[in-house]
């Protein structure tokens, strides 16, 4: 079995902390500065700075224990170009929740950047080509596809926009698909999952549209080399165990609530809603690794030892 980077996914950016682009004047050392000072503000301590800055790193798992945030800035919105672009993001946005039943699916995303240089283009300019017409972000819960892709700079920085994406109507688009527009006009973005995606997939033709951004994190990864060193996977020392067994043996332990979800998300596995690893994951949650590690171990002995049932 895989091990889970959990975080607490009740902490959402508030719409109220990231809905528009006021600035904020403060001091203090910029990243890069010469390229940030016409575009960006430099967020002092505490608010939306800790509320980004922790997002971020819970997001990133164990990895979060060795990323320095370095400074988080906002943009300005000072010219009137960038003003022009958060009006049309509003009313893409109005326009998409009207075809959307109401909701336009209004997220916030990483995209891991090449750097500053990268950055301000963007800002003044839009996002650029893109590699088979899609633009890849990942959820703010989810920065590490992100970091994967960012670059480090000549200080050692590397650096992330946080954007406000207009997702409406998702369809799935699996990794590895060429697609390269919606599949029909009742889609509007795809999804790398349904039920927890990792990754945000937009269209060429509303990258400048229905993506806006708003802050860039900047931070230090010391022995970060290109590869993300994700946690190895816990793997119990028996052989494998057939989940319809494991089923089995969970309904004598743990309460009928949770085996009915648990049911739920086999369910959502065979009807290709949900991916193996998320099923995993989501069992993982539930039951929890020292449980599932000691079944398995008695299953080669064929029995289920009295000190792993739960009180629950």
């Amino acid at each position: 079995m895989e091990r889970a980077i959990i975080y607490d996914s009740s902490e959402r950016l508030s719409e109220s902390i990231v809905s528009d682009c006021e600035s904020c004047v403060s001091g203090g050392e910029a990243v890069d500065r010469h390229v940030f000072e016409e575009r960006f503000v430099r967020l002092d301590e505490g608010g939306e700075t800790d509320l980004i800055r922790r997002r971020f790193v819970r997001g990133l798992g164990s990895l979060g224990l060795k990323t320095e945030v370095v400074a988080i800035h906002k943009n300005a919105c000072s010219t009137v170009m960038a003003q022009a672009r958060v009006q049309s993001f509003q009313i893409f946005a109005r326009a998409v929740a009207r075809l959307r039943d109401g909701n336009a699916n209004v997220k916030h995303a990483w995209y891991g950047a090449s750097g500053t240089e990268e950055i301000a283009d963007i800002i003044q300019h839009g996002f650029g080509p893109l590699n088979n017409n899609r633009l890849r972000l990942s959820p703010d819960n989810s920065p590490l596809e992100s970091v994967k892709s960012s670059v480090v700079d000549k200080e050692g920085l590397r650096h992330l926009l946080l954007c406000r994406v207009i997702l409406g109507r998702t369809e799935l688009v699996p990794r590895g698909s060429q697609q390269c527009h919606p599949s029909s006009e009742e889609y509007d973005s795809g999804v790398d999952s349904v039920s927890a995606p990792k990754e945000y997939i937009i269209w060429s033709n509303r990258i400048n549209t229905h993506v806006l951004p708003e802050y860039v994190l900047s931070f230090r990864l010391p022995s970060f080399k290109g590869d993300v060193e994700i946690e190895k996977p816990l793997r119990p020392s028996s052989p494998w165990m057939p989940f319809p067994t494991l089923m089995s043996v969970l309904s004598k332990i743990l309460p009928q609530r949770d085996i009915a979800l648990i049911s739920k998300f086999q369910k959502d596995y065979r009807e290709k809603k949900i991916s193996r690893h998320e099923l995993i994951q989501k069992v993982r949650l539930i039951a929890g690794d020292k449980l599932l590690v000691g079944v398995i171990k008695s299953f080669r002995a064929k029995k289920i030892p009295a000190s792993f049932k739960q009180t629950r």
